[in-house]
């Protein structure tokens, strides 16, 4: 993926971001030659990698497969320095855009719609040996309870929730004709790297080609406070 790419969908987030009226954190607005200057007291956000994050899963199909999210605050279950048990994330999803089906073993999370066009989440219960079951699957959306039938989309408009569940199969589309949306994630503390059960295996961070300037680092990209 190139750096050009990745600037241009940072930036098409922020619009996102300013025009539904959400503040971000002041870390999510520096530049690589801020964090030059950046010392230890700003570990937290190099421990639990906050800040901005662009996969498109090692596909290289980012405008079909992928989005661009923000980690605003996170615990860390392999350090015990912090003791957040909770995190949040804003997420953007385009339109023709989507995110693949998976759950998480531990995680229970609610995604919120905090604007924009509507977001179609497909639903199933997993079996024990991590396929889709042909249960219904029992919704939660701000405070009504349902059932659907498996592979059911439940749609979120401009804000509407559903709350996750451990071991619940979930992707994110995009209604078509909606427009993108920006979603919110308030979680349990999340934990990308052995958290994540996808039905398809995947990759996770992009490899980049460096065509120009980072407009703003990675969560993975910071370095070591001197």
């Amino acid at each position: 993926m190139k750096r050009s790419k990745i600037n241009a969908e940072i930036k098409h987030m922020e619009k996102l971001i300013q025009e539904h009226g959400f503040e971000i954190p002041p870390f999510c607005k520096w530049s690589a030659e801020d964090w030059k200057d950046k010392g230890a007291e700003y570990d937290e956000i190099r421990d639990n990698m906050l800040g901005w994050d662009i996969t498109d899963y090692g596909l290289g199909k980012f405008d079909e497969v992928g989005f661009s999210l923000i980690t605003i605050r996170n615990g860390n279950l392999k350090m015990d320095k912090y003791t957040k048990t909770y995190a949040e994330k804003l997420l953007v999803v385009k339109e023709g855009q989507m995110a693949p089906m998976h759950f998480h073993w531990n995680k229970m999370e609610d995604i919120i719609n905090r604007g924009g066009g509507n977001v179609l989440i497909t639903v199933y219960n997993s079996t024990e040996d991590g396929e889709f079951a042909d249960t219904d699957v029992t919704v939660n959306c701000d405070g009504r309870e349902y059932t659907v039938l498996a592979g059911s989309q439940v749609k979120l408009t401009p804000g509407e929730s559903i709350t996750i569940y451990p071991y619940m199969y979930h992707d994110f589309h995009v209604e078509e004709g909606s427009g993108d949306v920006l979603l919110g994630e308030v979680s349990m503390c999340n934990d990308d790297e052995n958290d994540n059960r996808f039905y398809e295996p995947i990759g996770r961070f992009p490899e980049i080609e460096e065509d120009e300037a980072p407009y703003r680092l990675l969560c993975n990209e910071y370095s070591s406070a001197k």
